[in-house]
């Protein structure tokens, strides 16, 4: 009888390691999304951590913000590199710059409010952005241009749409991993930078 509940908790072992390493393959995972595959994570970590390993990943976990997800491990010095699983990606100058404003926005509502989330307006974040745009005759064209850099960031994780009202986005904690205290120290030279970008593309309209 011993035998049969050992055998059946080390299958639900199995199975909860299997459903992490799945989630963890696809993107974030986090406590708001799967609060019950969070705590089995915390449990599990240390499985988690040599199942990756042998891939040359490892875990980046922030406990208090409910935040996990992989990254490429830092190999020690003489040790042999493997390719890497995590594709880097160039970020367009508008996809960076609503980066910026976002987690700065973060920063913003955590220093005034008690509140955990942070969700605006979609209305809000195209007014963020426009500012530092260059000016449009094409209302529209502009208009879909915003929409696929909102799109990007919902896509790299950082912002989701609630379920209830797509017209609200939610900014998701992990950007504060990925947009660190050092873009934020330089917040105001990489706003200089940008707007220099943008007379350039004014003169060359």
């Amino acid at each position: 009888m011993n035998e049969a509940l050992n055998s059946n908790l080390n299958e639900s072992q199995d199975k909860q390691l299997s459903l992490i390493l799945i989630k963890l393959m696809k993107g974030v995972l986090t406590i708001d999304e799967d609060e019950k595959l969070w705590h089995h994570l915390l449990r599990l970590q240390t499985q988690v951590r040599d199942y990756v390993r042998v891939l040359g990943l490892d875990v980046s976990l922030i406990e208090d913000e409910g935040i996990a997800w992989l990254i490429t491990r830092k190999f020690e010095e003489g040790e042999s590199e493997l390719p890497s699983l995590i594709n880097k990606r160039q970020l367009s100058y508008p996809v960076s710059l609503l980066l910026v404003l976002l987690r700065r926005k973060l920063v913003e509502h955590d220093a005034s409010s008690g509140e955990q989330r942070l969700i605006l307006n979609k209305e809000d974040v195209v007014e963020q952005l426009r500012i530092f745009l260059p000016v449009s005759s094409n209302e529209a064209r502009l208009m879909d241009q915003m929409d696929s850099h909102i799109n990007k960031i919902i896509e790299l994780g950082f912002l989701r749409r609630l379920r209830n009202d797509p017209s609200k986005l939610e900014v998701r904690r992990i950007i504060k991993a990925f947009v660190d205290a050092q873009w934020l120290h330089d917040f105001d030279l990489r706003l200089k930078e940008y707007a220099e970008y943008n007379g350039l593309l004014k003169e060359n309209a």
